[in-house]
């Protein structure tokens, strides 16, 4: 997967922009290249001989001068041409794990000026970029193209198992018999599908217009989603390190996958335990239950129903005369409300 550190300098790089045109002119000559993404002062710096261009960027310029033995530098907004036939002098106590002249100069070179460098091997015909102090090289399209297919495949077996578990959870909602455990095992199928839809975008970046198709895909499987969770969490979260659901969810992404699996860590993340531990019950508030009832009534009139009932049993128990009551709602919304509610209690218990 693509560091993301690297992703803007690899979207730059992609199918379908200026610059993946003139490096696959050079990838079909087998000429090799070095390119500096960038003319800034520390770039600069080390550049010694060769000549000054400052000319708009053109694939089949670029793959002229590329001919030589010299670097490329361009300017950094990538469209102009700045230098060419440029010889690089990073400090040679820099460290790399390179052997080959080419890329030993290219790796030093990203770790001295910062900005992302290009090191077109002439002999195995590779892409490697470096930026900082990390390296990735880039793939074939009909490689990653497949390798993306798979991953889809893999997203799509993940939602189901989550949808599966909210489906589970809103059953258990109505009966009133929720459990921490039962929560968790959402929010942790939810990380799950979000790693593997962060796989998929990573190839995604590197398709370029080649993803298209991918990319509408993946939306189409996870839309909806992250809400869905964040209202989870708003339902069962209490006042602790997180205080947010964003803030949790954010957190999570950094967690790793032992501590993502391990039972206990989400469930005490998102509320302190009684003796009986990841089984101790919860109550829905129910924003999750609501926003699918709810899309066009404003957020206050939400609060006002969960402030005024307390949770979803309550809301789901009261009348059409006492949602009435609540402010903002009206007897259309209440009768609506009402009969929505049951209608989805039918479809969960059936």
């Amino acid at each position: 997967m693509i560091p993301k550190a690297l992703r803007q300098v690899v979207a730059q790089l992609a199918p379908g922009t200026p610059l993946h045109d003139g490096i696959e002119f050079i990838l079909r000559a087998r000429t090799g290249a070095l390119v500096v993404m960038g003319d800034s002062p520390e770039v600069m710096d080390l550049c010694k001989g060769g000549f000054k261009i400052d000319a708009p960027y053109l694939p089949n310029s670029f793959y002229e001068l590329a001919k030589m033995d010299g670097a490329i530098i361009l300017s950094s907004a990538l469209d102009r041409i700045m230098y060419a036939n440029v010889h690089l002098f990073p400090d040679p106590a820099l460290p790399t794990n390179e052997t080959g002249t080419r890329h030993a100069a290219a790796e030093r070179t990203a770790r001295a000026t910062g900005k992302p460098v290009i090191a077109i091997s002439s002999r195995r015909n590779v892409i490697t970029i470096y930026h900082s102090r990390q390296k990735y090289i880039l793939r074939d399209v009909g490689y990653i193209l497949d390798m993306a297919n798979q991953a889809l495949q893999t997203l799509a077996k993940y939602r189901e198992v989550l949808d599966k578990s909210l489906f589970k959870l809103t059953a258990f909602e109505f009966e009133d018999d929720v459990t921490v455990a039962d929560v968790a095992e959402c929010v942790r199928r939810w990380e799950l599908t979000r790693r593997v839809g962060e796989e998929v975008t990573s190839y995604i970046i590197e398709l370029g217009t080649e993803g298209r198709l991918i990319r509408m895909q993946m939306q189409e499987m996870v839309k909806g989603r992250r809400e869905e969770t964040e209202n989870l969490l708003r339902d069962y979260m209490e006042e602790g390190e997180y205080k947010h659901p964003e803030k949790f969810l954010a957190a999570m992404e950094e967690w790793d996958l032992d501590d993502i699996m391990e039972n206990g860590i989400i469930e005490k993340a998102i509320r302190k335990l009684g003796e009986e531990g990841p089984d101790t019950e919860a109550s829905p508030r129910g924003y999750r239950t609501l926003s699918q009832l709810t899309s066009r009534m404003p957020e206050q009139i939400v609060e006002n129903l969960i402030k005024g009932f307390g949770n979803l049993h309550n809301i789901f128990m009261a009348s059409v005369e006492e949602l009435d009551e609540v402010e903002g709602i009206g007897k259309s919304r209440a009768v609506t409300l009402h009969d929505g509610l049951r209608r989805i209690r039918d479809q969960v218990s059936s």
